[in-house]
Formats: C-alpha cells, structure tokens, sequence
C-alpha cells in the first residue's frame, strides 16, 4: 500500500495546490465583481445586476475548494485537545473513525448536489442565464476533493505513513 500512497501523492498533491490557486483566483474575482457592483452603483449610479449572483457563486467555489483543501493539510476545526490526551492505540482509532466519516459526508454531499443539480437544471439563473444546476457544481466538486483528501489521510493512518499535512508542513519549511 505505501508504494500506491507515494505514487499518488504527487498527484494529490498538485490537486490540492490547483484547488487553492483556483481559490485564491476566484477571491479576487469575487471582490473585484463587488468593487465593481459598489463604484456602479455609487459613482455610475448604474447597478450591474449580474454582480451579486456571480459573487455568490464565486465564492461558493472558494468556500468549497478551500475547505477541500483543509482537509488535506489538517486545517480544518476539531478537538484535538481529546485526541492529544489519549493513548496511541485510542488516537489512530478516533482518527480512523473522523476520517471515514469525512469520506462519507463528501460523497454524500456530492451525490445530493448532484441530484439537486439534475432537478434544477431546467430553471434558468435569470440574471446570469445560466442552467439552476450550475449553482450545486461547487458542492459537487468539493464534495468529491474532501472525500478524495479524506481517503488519503484515512490510508496514511492505516499504513503508518507520515500524513499529508506533516509532508506539506515539511515541504514549507
């Protein structure tokens, strides 16, 4: 297994560093369409219509993408103050049970957001004219990075590897 985990890695790896790129691009993106939205409407006094809705999706994406990215580099919330004070043995099975569990809600979120995206593929955004699908492809997508995340610190555990976040905090330093 520890030769499949070393292989894939680098891809993963280049995954989650595209996911935060896109992020961070998408976060400007985001401000600039508000900046816009406020100098149109206070200077132009024009208010772009279109601004809001593509604010609200772009940072749907960031969020998303983000917190996918999180899960990779264990930056996420949790209680580690309870995972400190307990044994070895108890440490690796609560990290085994909150890593499966986070596997399952990605998917789960995804394949809902699928299935939301699917029902509302024939409405239209008005003000954008894109499909109503459109509005899940952030939850999708974010659902399926956290899973994919998620089961690779889930195999680290297994295996005994060092996990992704100590490989990255190594490549930073």
């Amino acid at each position: 297994m520890s030769t499949y985990l070393h292989a894939g890695r680098p891809v993963l790896a280049w995954l989650s560093r595209v996911s935060l790129y896109i992020s961070g691009v998408g976060l400007v993106a985001m401000t600039a369409a508000v900046g816009w939205q406020v100098f149109a409407r206070y200077v132009l006094n024009d208010t772009p219509s279109w601004s809001e809705p593509l604010s609200l999706h772009l940072m749907s994406w960031f969020i998303m993408l983000g917190a996918a990215v999180g899960v990779r580099e264990s930056v996420h919330l949790g209680l580690d103050f309870v995972r400190h004070g307990a044994s070895v043995a108890v440490r690796r099975a609560m990290d085994l049970i909150s890593l499966g569990l986070i596997v399952l809600f990605g998917l789960a979120m995804a394949w809902y957001s699928a299935v939301l995206a699917a029902g509302t593929w024939a409405a239209t955004i008005p003000v954008l004219g894109w499909p109503g699908g459109v509005d899940f492809f952030p939850m999708i997508a974010g659902g399926l990075l956290i899973s994919l995340f998620a089961a690779e610190r889930f195999a680290d555990v297994v295996a005994g590897e060092q996990t992704a976040a100590e490989i990255t905090a190594q490549e930073l330093a």
